[in-house]
């Protein structure tokens, strides 16, 4: 799974009041404890190795999740990797493709809160081959772990997130949003008469949001090369599990594929006035 492989979506102003302030520091803050009866999940990967070819020319000497939100002041990695540290993990892999040079210097010269190594695919292994790589080097491969894309742009409680993995004894996972269509709608009755003009409303359909909670057995799952989601995902299913946590009404969220999301994004970000949900 690659970068590139986060949606984008617009969002309510509700929740554009909700949206977070980029981080302001790089000190790890102090960890809580999971909730009761659950495995704290204290390492993540994060797959950076898309081409983010619809955000060039902002990824012609950078992957994508080293592009900045205009206003945030800080890369889309920083954001997630304060984010991460805030939640209680301490350790990230990060999973790298496209100009991982340029992302393992911006690693060398930046006060980072958790621990992090990087690993190179020497050749492409699809997104399930990428994700089965990077975990292989998790500091802890008994212990559950999350992951997300490297492009999305988010704040809300993983720990409940892991809460509910664990309840349900899920094998994975997903995190669930509801994008707003980015047309309007029109709303008639049967008899073909116009009623009202609906403005961007939400999705009747929720979406994989490129956030997840995988138990250790997970890894093992995963194809050596291919698509997951094509192949680990459907058999989970068809297990009962895999499991769907629907992000909390008013978190903020969006994956930063277009150059149109990033200025959605800036817009969104500033109008929050940096609330972040919990």
């Amino acid at each position: 799974m690659t970068a590139d492989s986060g949606p984008a979506a617009d969002l309510t102003s509700a929740q554009a009041q909700q949206a977070p302030q980029a981080p302001q520091t790089a000190q790890a803050p102090q960890a809580s404890a999971a909730p009761p009866g659950t495995t704290a999940v204290t390492q993540a990967v994060i797959l950076a190795g898309g081409q983010g070819s619809r955000l060039r020319p902002y990824t012609d000497d950078r992957p994508k999740p080293l592009v900045e939100i205009p206003g945030t002041g800080t890369p889309i990695l920083g954001h997630q990797l304060s984010w991460l540290a805030s939640e209680g993990v301490t350790d990230v892999v990060i999973s790298c493709g496209h100009l991982a040079g340029v992302l393992e210097e911006w690693l060398d010269r930046t006060d980072l809160p958790l621990k992090v190594r990087t690993v190179v695919e020497a050749e492409p292994l699809g997104r399930g081959g990428g994700l089965k790589y990077a975990a292989k080097a998790l500091p802890r491969p008994d212990e559950p772990w999350y992951a997300t894309n490297g492009d999305i742009w988010t704040r809300f409680s993983l720990r409940d997130m892991a809460a509910f993995h664990h309840e349900r004894d899920a094998v994975a996972t997903l995190a669930l949003a509801r994008p707003r269509i980015p047309w309007g709608a029109v709303e008639t009755d049967q008899f073909g008469n116009v009623l009202d003009f609906i403005e961007a409303p939400p999705s009747p359909f929720l979406i994989n949001a490129g956030l997840y909670v995988f138990s250790p057995e997970f890894a093992e799952l995963l194809p050596d090369v291919g698509d997951h989601e094509r192949t680990t995902f459907p058999q989970l299913a068809r297990g009962k599990r895999l499991a769907g946590y629907q992000l909390p009404q008013g978190v903020y969220w969006r994956a930063i594929d277009t150059a149109k999301d990033l200025t959605e994004a800036a817009k969104e970000l500033a109008a929050g006035a940096g609330h972040t949900p919990r």
